[in-house]
């Protein structure tokens, strides 16, 4: 090896690490070692552990029971529950869509109408929430929120209202504001992205041939960034399906998600059914992801253009 590298020319020639990689004996296959490795201790492991736990029984104070059954998924599908999942899936669904639509003509603007200075300085004010932390922000909007807070007391002193807005803190309304808030840059990035490699000339072209800018936007700019569409989609869709923080600080008990109830069943000590609820969902993460594989295969006619995933 260290002949064919120097006859080669890779001394007289430069050292550079892609020569170096391509004489040394390894394959590509030891190279990822590491990141299997990686995989398989902090992703497939602890999944593991839960697939397991979520068979096992809660002890009479509470812990795990090594005794296994399947009596934690009949209680996980019970009609009880049936109605957590179904306002998951709905405050997932809605803030999905308000994140959509808010997020879409900011990015178009940034990637197709902003002058070329600004639209660093644009996208750095559409990352500014993340440079505080998201407890500290859901905070601020129960201070916001609240029966003494900054919007009531506006609207009292306006004469609007007569008496504070009982409905703007603990309510699905304060879970979707505050879903909304926090994932609206997981939207706007690949939107940007999807719509910064747009060929302007299809544009051009529709417009010269008679479409008004509705119709080129309808027919030509949605169906060429649907691949950026369905990655925002997803990016939004599944960290919403799972959030606990904001519907426990905001929604209160009667808005609770399947994330608040995975996190109560672990306070309580009960790990296997909040085990099952886990597997539940990640399961139901796990089939989004492939139905959205799925539809970025069907856009582009090969699975790989789903933009990062």
């Amino acid at each position: 090896m260290r002949g064919r590298f120097f006859r080669d020319g890779g001394a007289g020639g430069g050292f550079s690490l892609e020569r170096l990689l391509r004489y040394l004996p390894l394959r590509s296959s030891t190279l990822l070692l590491g990141s299997a490795g990686w995989l398989v201790l902090f992703l497939l492991a602890p999944l593991l552990l839960v697939v397991l736990y979520s068979f096992t029984t809660r002890g009479p104070y509470g812990g795990v029971q090594w005794i296994f059954s399947e009596e934690n998924y009949r209680r996980a599908f019970d009609a009880l529950y049936l109605g957590v999942y179904w306002r998951s899936v709905l405050i997932a669904a809605v803030t999905t869509l308000i994140c959509l639509l808010v997020s879409y003509p900011v990015a178009y603007y940034i990637a197709l109408q902003a002058d070329a200075r600004w639209k660093s300085l644009l996208l750095v004010l559409s990352i500014a929430p993340f440079w505080t932390s998201f407890l500290l922000r859901t905070y601020a909007w129960m201070f916001l929120l609240r029966s003494e807070g900054l919007i009531n007391s506006v609207l009292l002193r306006l004469g609007l209202i007569d008496q504070p807005l009982s409905w703007l803190l603990y309510s699905t309304f304060a879970v979707i504001v505050g879903q909304v808030y926090g994932e609206l840059p997981f939207m706007i990035f690949p939107l940007y992205v999807s719509l910064e490699r747009l060929d302007r000339r299809l544009i051009e072209a529709a417009l010269d041939l008679g479409a008004n800018r509705f119709w080129a936007f309808l027919r030509v700019v949605v169906p060429l960034t649907r691949a950026g569409i369905v990655t925002a989609v997803v990016l939004v869709f599944i960290p919403s399906l799972g959030a606990f923080i904001t519907p426990d600080l905001l929604g209160g008990a009667r808005t609770a998600m399947i994330g608040t109830l995975i996190q109560n069943q672990f306070m309580q000590r009960n790990q296997p059914l909040g085990s099952a609820f886990a597997v539940v969902l990640t399961t139901s993460v796990l089939l989004l992801l492939a139905i959205a594989l799925r539809v970025g295969w069907r856009a582009h006619g090969r699975p790989t253009r789903v933009e990062g995933l």
